[in-house]
């Protein structure tokens, strides 16, 4: 090519970019790593972001979510550092926490312009609301001390989330597998679900989401992992029907618009025993059907049944949670990892 044309094709290419969309602000990295996914939802790897190395470390990094700024919360029951507070890049912004020995669930909640965190710790067997700085706003104790449980009772809670009249919804998926309803002030309303096999009980009540694709009729998608299934209730605690997802161990769900995803923390052929280190994504449309399951086998249904899944690359070993950024990247935070930092999949 002469130097002249490469000047005028230079000049083209540079005035174009400047009516261009926004790069995503995560794409500024080498497309190296493999891609992951299925149909619409596919993923290239990336390992290294937000890693901090000695200076703020991670246990289990637990959970995630954004705030209205963008900012990433990360808990992880590392309490030289439990909430670690990132950009979209990867960037330390700032740290807190150090009680929080379990520390398992994040929830976060505008409550009219402000907005709030909720950490359920199942070693302290507490549920916390905080600010965004980590000053504590509220603490719900053991439920033996409101008469909503036995004095044996186990009250080893892992998950909350808030009903749209602020409702505060807690999973108590170590212990005895209810689900608890507070009034946001903490006031106790009702438990509801428990330790058993029927349909409107649990084997381990893990996550718990507000789910608010119906406007009209929102709902709790609750999470029984050991039945490797979603349950759907009502705010008032009524069973209405169950997502099954055969082979999958997951956590709770996330959403983003119509679409939902999970973290799977294990994976086993079905009537096989769970297998460690056998994590990956699984995410769900608008219908409840599964369509992508990136580090996964391929969503297969027979005859409208989904068949058993399992993990199909050793990308991740025991997926914890997702967290979807605005570009429709997800990033996710993993349990038993070897004190790894989330990693980010990025949209392709």
């Amino acid at each position: 090519m002469k130097r002249l044309d490469f000047v005028k094709q230079s000049s083209v290419l540079i005035a174009g970019m400047a009516f261009a969309k926004p790069f995503n602000i995560l794409h500024r990295t080498k497309n190296t790593g493999p891609v992951i996914g299925h149909g619409d939802f596919t993923y290239r790897v990336k390992n290294n972001w937000g890693n901090l190395g000695t200076s703020h470390p991670v246990k289990d990094c637990h959970e995630m979510v954004m705030d209205r700024k963008k900012r990433i919360f990360l808990l992880t029951n590392e309490i030289k550092n439990n909430i670690i507070i990132y950009d979209r890049s990867g960037k330390l912004l700032d740290s807190w926490g150090h009680q929080f020995p379990g520390g398992h669930g994040l929830t976060i909640h505008d409550e009219g312009g402000d907005e709030f965190l909720y950490i359920t710790d199942h070693e302290l067997g507490e549920v916390y609301k905080t600010t965004l700085d980590g000053r504590i706003l509220l603490t719900l104790k053991h439920p033996k001390f409101i008469g909503a449980y036995g004095d044996c009772d186990k009250f080893k809670p892992t998950e909350t989330c808030i009903g749209p009249n602020g409702d505060i919804y807690v999973a108590d998926g170590y212990g005895s597998q209810f689900i608890l309803q507070y009034s946001a002030k903490g006031e106790f309303i009702r438990k509801f679900g428990g330790d058993s096999f029927g349909e409107k009980y649990f084997k381990q009540a893990h996550g718990v989401t507000l789910d608010t694709r119906n406007p009209n009729d929102p709902v709790l998608m609750c999470t029984d992992r050991v039945k490797t299934c979603f349950k759907v209730f009502s705010l008032n605690g009524e069973y209405r029907s169950s997502i099954q997802v055969p082979g999958a161990y997951v956590s709770r769900a996330v959403f983003d618009g119509e679409m939902m995803y999970s973290g799977v923390c294990f994976s086993a052929l079905k009537n096989h025993m769970l297998t460690y280190n056998a994590g990956f994504v699984t995410i769900l449309d608008g219908n409840n059907k599964v369509v992508s399951n990136p580090g996964g086998t391929k969503p297969t249904y027979k005859q409208g049944e989904l068949l058993p899944m399992v993990q199909d690359k050793p990308i991740f070993k025991h997926c914890h949670d997702v967290c979807v950024d605005p570009d429709k990247n997800l990033l996710v935070a993993q349990w038993n990892a070897g004190n790894t930092y989330p990693v980010l999949l990025e949209r392709v």
